[in-house]
């Protein structure tokens, strides 16, 4: 089976771009970050429960192999289908090695450092619009997406928003203009359960107050932190690593 039929399997769509969340004009970065989100919540290692992580992991290294390749993304582009036969596709690939090249570990610094700079800026600000725009005005959509983002935010989110729409950068959708207290309160209510779930999370990896990773981070600033622990963890880490280096990517095989 290929790649657009497996994708099409794990995960209801045969468009490559539409399984990252992403559009077909996305740059690098972008699809470099949507791809780390996704994978992240298939990792064999965070999904234990779901019996076909593995294999929509493997798919999803696969996925991002060929849109981060230039040659391979203008065929799929152009013909809609993937040459399976490219060395970049090869079977013998350990996915799970490519994508700890691709994302190495990020220290604590790097992101206090990332989120000082990151917050107020005018990256934010388009991140947030952007947001904004792609879930309708959807904020319960635009909090699980947004970077450097917890509950206590939000009012500042909404602010951006609501600025944009007056100024009639964007338009004022109902989803966000009328949003109802009943649906506020879910959220509020949401954010109180996924901070214990991280909190249930760190007491079974076994993490000490010594841990010098991002779980520990989110541990000593849990009480300003009430967003999911694993879409804070990958926004953060995605966003701060989409720099580093690419890994070596093989000879091509023939289109």
């Amino acid at each position: 089976m290929g790649l657009l039929e497996r994708c099409q399997e794990l995960f209801s769509s045969t468009n490559l771009y539409e399984v990252l969340g992403v559009s077909k004009e996305a740059s690098e970065a972008e699809i470099r970050r949507s791809y780390y989100k996704v994978s992240l919540k298939v990792h064999p290692d965070r999904a234990p429960e779901d019996p076909q992580a593995t294999e929509k992991f493997q798919v999803l290294g696969k996925l991002y192999a060929v849109l981060s390749d230039q040659e391979q993304r203008a065929v799929y582009d152009e013909q809609g289908v993937v040459d399976e036969e490219s060395d970049v596709l090869r079977q013998d690939r350990c996915w799970e090695d490519y994508w700890r090249l691709l994302f190495p570990k990020v220290t604590v610094q790097d992101i206090l450092e990332f989120e000082k700079k990151y917050k107020g800026s005018d990256e934010e600000r388009e991140d947030v619009i952007r947001l904004y725009v792609q879930h309708e005005g959807d904020l319960d959509e635009i909090m699980a997406s947004a970077l450097c983002c917890s509950q206590e935010d939000e009012p500042r989110l909404c602010g951006i928003i609501e600025a944009a729409i007056k100024s009639g950068e964007v338009e004022a959708f109902p989803s966000f203009t009328q949003e109802s207290d009943k649906k506020k309160r879910a959220r509020r209510k949401r954010a109180d359960r996924e901070k214990e779930e991280a909190e249930e999370m760190q007491k079974k990896m076994g993490l000490s107050d010594k841990d010098d990773s991002l779980v520990m981070m989110l541990k000593q600033r849990q009480q300003s932190r009430e967003k999911n622990f694993n879409g804070f963890l990958s926004d953060l880490e995605a966003k701060y690593s989409k720099n580093s280096s690419k890994p070596q990517k093989g000879k091509k095989g023939k289109k």
